[in-house]
């Protein structure tokens, strides 16, 4: 039976030092990849590599890094690389969901948003293709969310940013194909993360989490949220050589949610 082999492999994960993007990373390291995280607090990086270092022997090292400061992510890349060579795998997951109705929203929280979500997304890129291209090997993975393909009212300017984010996935595939490198997207929905726990924090508490998430739940065709492990996973078998033929793919990773494939 094949398995998810990524020994050998050294990934590269922004926001990877919780949530999705930590989970994200102890999948690669239980497959053998070596990693690097980049996150802007540098107490969650530690602690994130603390806890990666702990699975098996592979390199795992981080970074405190804000990655829309250009100096900063520029001699951060050239730190990590000395470190662990070049990179093979870049996840680009960093961002939040930044919402404002129109008659709120700013020219500046529509650049900030793009900055953190599609620009640093092309210098990090940048960065990693020399090596990619060198090789004729390489992945590159855009974490999203289906509200780039079905965005609501109120939603700007996350779901811009993110329908920008499948756009620029696309480009790459298509670029990037004849140089052996895939790029994929994965467009999340409803997944239990620190966004969810924090809501239930600040809600009164007068049920349990599991009783707080049933509304929510109610909406999705598998009756249930995610689980960040079921993204990481997804996201291993695009990294690995079993997807060598997917690429330019925004896949939905949502029990069903987005009406759009």
């Amino acid at each position: 039976m094949k398995v998810v082999d990524l020994s050998g492999k050294t990934a590269l994960i922004t926001g990877g030092s919780s949530g999705l993007g930590l989970a994200i990373a102890r999948e690669f390291v239980i497959c053998g990849a070596s990693v690097c995280i980049l996150a802007r607090d540098g107490s969650r990086v530690a602690a994130a590599v603390d806890q990666l270092s702990q699975i098996g022997p592979q390199k795992v090292i981080g970074y405190a890094c804000d990655i829309t400061d250009q100096k900063q992510t520029a001699e951060v890349m050239r730190q990590a690389t000395r470190a662990t060579g070049a990179f093979d795998i870049l996840v680009n997951n960093a961002g939040s969901s930044y919402r404002r109705n129109v008659d709120e929203l700013t020219t500046d929280d529509m650049i900030a948003d793009m900055d953190l979500k599609v620009f640093a997304n092309m210098r990090l890129v940048q960065a990693c293709l020399p090596h990619m291209r060198e090789q004729r090997w390489g992945r590159i993975i855009n974490i999203v969310s289906i509200g780039g393909k079905v965005p609501g009212g109120g939603s700007a300017p996350t779901a811009l940013s993110r329908s920008s984010g499948i756009t620029w996935t696309k480009v790459l595939a298509t670029e990037l194909a004849p140089d052996g490198i895939l790029v994929n997207a994965l467009c999340i929905g409803k997944i239990k993360s620190g966004q969810w726990e924090r809501r239930y924090e600040a809600s009164q508490k007068t049920q349990s989490y599991d009783d707080f998430l049933a509304p929510t739940a109610a909406t999705i065709p598998l009756g249930r949220l995610g689980e960040s492990v079921e993204l990481a996973n997804v996201a291993c078998f695009l990294a690995s050589d079993l997807a060598s033929y997917v690429t330019g793919v925004a896949l939905n990773v949502d029990g069903g949610l987005c009406p759009v494939t």
